[in-house]
């Protein structure tokens, strides 16, 4: 779809998205209270704060679609203040500007799942982001049920790619493994878990603000390639680094006691749920709809692993 597309957010989905988006030449700006100092060329940018109504209706003016991409620090405390107001602002914004949003979201407000998550699944209350996100899910819908907006939701699990490395396999794992030192995870290294690549994403965000309006008003799942466990994945990395695996993690029963010492790790037990059993996303409605190809951990986590290298060389 021609027209401004407003990337709000530059982490590294947002970061991924605004560069695919520039490379195949499309009009861009990037929104976010700083200005990030690797901007793609010919992109613009727009000083926002998600968190100011009338901050975030002038940085999508203008645009025919936005990126919602944002992130926030890993605390229940602050999701609670940021979270139901960021997504209330890009409602009231997109419902007076007409913009189409497609939303980078995740997948904690389906709680403890024993099957492959859907999209249909409930939302639940269980843990103090998921029922943050949860809530956050019904503002949307509920404004895209009333015909006010036009918002899709792309639901990801944990990220993974080159330059990501604040993730599971960043640079507490692959990092770490680029420089000699054994991997280090918060999570059991044995159980299966999907990860999504991050160029993978960026590509699904432009499948959808590339779809027709009947693609939004819904949640979509990112599919990811079959699942594997970290301790698989982080091999495909050592072998191309071409150092002998080592991993050091933190049992899952102890994150609870060290998080009363630690915000963090109390933050990381209260969605427990998505590692103490395997974690599988059923990506099947989107792959229908749109492509299957997702890049497999053949080629994602050696790519990763090698840039660590290259970022410490």
């Amino acid at each position: 779809m021609t027209g401004l597309t407003v990337v709000i957010g530059y982490g590294a989905a947002g970061r991924a998205t605004a560069q695919a988006l520039a490379a195949r030449g499309d009009e861009i700006c990037v929104a976010q209270r700083s200005r990030p100092t690797d901007l793609p060329a010919k992109a613009a940018f727009r000083s926002c704060d998600v968190l100011d109504a009338q901050s975030v209706r002038q940085a999508i003016t203008g645009a025919r679609q936005v990126v919602l991409a944002v992130g926030f620090p890993y605390d229940a405390r602050v999701w609670r203040k940021v979270w139901p107001k960021t997504i209330t602002n890009i409602v009231e914004a997109c419902a007076e500007t007409g913009a189409r949003a497609v939303f980078v979201d995740n997948l904690y407000m389906l709680g403890p799942q024993n099957k492959p998550r859907r999209e249909d699944m409930p939302l639940t209350k269980r843990g103090e982001k998921p029922a943050i996100l949860s809530e956050v899910t019904r503002i949307w819908m509920a404004a895209t049920a009333a015909g006010r907006v036009r918002i899709a939701a792309l639901r990801c699990t944990d990220f993974y790619g080159p330059g990501v490395p604040a993730s599971h396999l960043g640079a507490s794992a692959f990092g770490r493994l680029a420089q000699g030192e054994p991997a280090f995870m918060l999570a059991p290294p044995d159980i299966p878990h999907d990860f999504a690549y991050v160029p993978d994403i960026a590509r699904a965000v432009i499948t959808l603000l590339d779809a027709p309006d009947d693609a939004f008003g819904q949640v979509w799942n990112m599919p990811c390639a079959p699942t594997r466990t970290p301790r698989e994945i982080l091999q495909l990395g050592a072998d191309a680094l071409h150092v002998k695996l080592r991993i050091r993690a933190i049992p899952l029963w102890l994150l609870p006691l060290l998080g009363l010492f630690s915000r963090f790790l109390r933050e990381v037990a209260d969605v427990g749920f998505t590692w103490d059993r395997p974690y599988e996303v059923d990506g099947t409605k989107f792959t229908r709809r749109f492509w299957s190809d997702v890049t497999p951990y053949e080629v994602g986590a050696p790519a990763t692993a090698l840039s660590f290298k290259v970022s410490h060389a």
